[in-house]
């Protein structure tokens, strides 16, 4: 299983200035490689071809031989990420705007995006704490880096492979990959149903419930305040929105990190598997009100559920997605199962207009998330049947 861990990088000035020149140097670079590619093949590109074309150049400008690689590389990977949302129709159709916009040109990277490093030329001292990473200056070594304990040890027993330079808000930055091994899953005993939601983030069939009210007032504070500099119209407030656009996203993470912690722990304490709603494209099948737009764009539902799956996937917890039609609205009530929409009345209570069983309409859901899971499983683990 592959993660990635973050340590930062405490350069003094005479390094940081290396890093910053090689950095730049790298993404214009990989801008040129990237017009050679769109002039020869448009959205095509294909490593091999590309290396003959431009990878002579690029070490007479004083790229090592990995360094050219890398930029040669990391064109290909863009432009098949570009292929593949426009397969996948994440740009619309052939005559939208941004369809048009992202096939009629080539792909340009930010002059300090992230450059890959693997190996050959960047090399970790655990012990002291340094790295030794190449630039267009020569070897730099001795580059402090910081990190948790816990990370440290990750990074000592699980690195493997390649590594990202990354210089955001005036740091530095390494994300290093780990390939961390998956434990066996469990059989599960039962499931644990979690029901997402925009007031409240996450509530479990047992009636734990993490609300994001907090949230939803922090997040209103940055909308007043993003409105405060989007009216100002400067360069320095666009640079504070995007600033704060990263910090609101990196306090969201972390609110989901630790719902998704929690029920992953009482998942396993329980030897429960989890079970959530398959929510994929929800945001083009709802439609809410003007003013309960904005909350539904910046609704984290998508990656609390990637932080469950993975979270349960290191701890062998058994996770599965099902069906998310009616599960507000049905009553779970085993030999009832009525499904009305007049059976949620409001937002926050659910009662049945046939049985009159009543609670919390987000537990209600949670329960029907856990009922739908124990039929798929069941569907999911049966054996093959020997054909005849």
């Amino acid at each position: 299983m592959k993660l990635v861990v973050q340590v930062k990088l405490v350069p003094d000035a005479g390094q940081a200035s290396v890093l910053e020149r090689t950095l730049f140097a790298t993404n214009e670079a990989a801008n040129r490689v990237a017009a050679v590619a769109f002039e020869h093949f448009k959205l095509k590109a294909r490593e091999t071809p590309l290396r003959k074309l431009c990878y002579g150049e690029l070490k007479t400008q004083g790229f090592g031989a990995q360094a050219a690689q890398h930029v040669i590389k990391r064109v290909v990977d863009a432009y098949t990420t570009l292929r593949a949302n426009i397969r996948a129709g994440n740009l619309g159709g052939p005559d939208s705007t941004r369809w048009r916009k992202a096939t009629s040109k080539p792909i340009v990277f930010r002059p300090d995006a992230a450059h890959t490093y693997d190996d050959r030329n960047l090399s970790w001292n655990y012990d002291a704490q340094t790295v030794s990473i190449w630039t267009l200056d020569g070897r730099i070594k001795n580059i402090r880096f910081a990190c948790s304990p816990g990370a440290l040890k990750q990074l000592i027993e699980h690195r493997k492979g390649e590594s990202d330079l990354v210089h955001r808000d005036g740091k530095w930055f390494l994300l290093a990959t780990i390939d961390v091994p998956e434990p066996e899953v469990f059989a599960p005993r039962d499931w644990i149903g979690v029901d997402r939601g925009i007031v409240n983030l996450a509530t479990t069939s047992d009636g734990d419930n993490h609300q994001g009210r907090k949230l939803a007032r922090y997040r209103r504070w940055q909308a007043r305040k993003r409105a405060e500099l989007q009216a100002k119209r400067t360069r320095s407030a666009k640079q504070l929105l995007k600033k704060r656009a990263r910090r609101e996203a990196r306090h969201a993470a972390h609110v989901n990190h630790k719902i998704a912690k929690a029920v992953v722990a009482v998942a396993a304490r329980t030897e429960r598997g989890i079970a959530v709603e398959e929510l994929g494209g929800i945001r083009e099948r709802v439609t809410v009100s003007r003013d309960q737009r904005a909350r539904l764009s910046s609704w984290p539902f998508r990656e609390l559920g990637e932080f469950i799956e993975y979270k349960a996937r290191r701890a062998g917890v058994p996770f599965i997605e099902v069906d998310p039609a009616y599960t507000s609205q049905r009553c779970p009530v085993s030999w009832c199962g009525h499904t009305e929409r007049a059976n949620r009345p409001d937002r926050d209570s659910f009662c049945c207009r046939r049985c009159g069983f009543a609670g919390p309409a987000d537990v209600v859901a949670g329960i029907n998330v856990r009922e739908r899971a124990r039929s798929a499983w069941v569907f999911v683990n049966m054996p093959t049947p020997t054909p005849t």
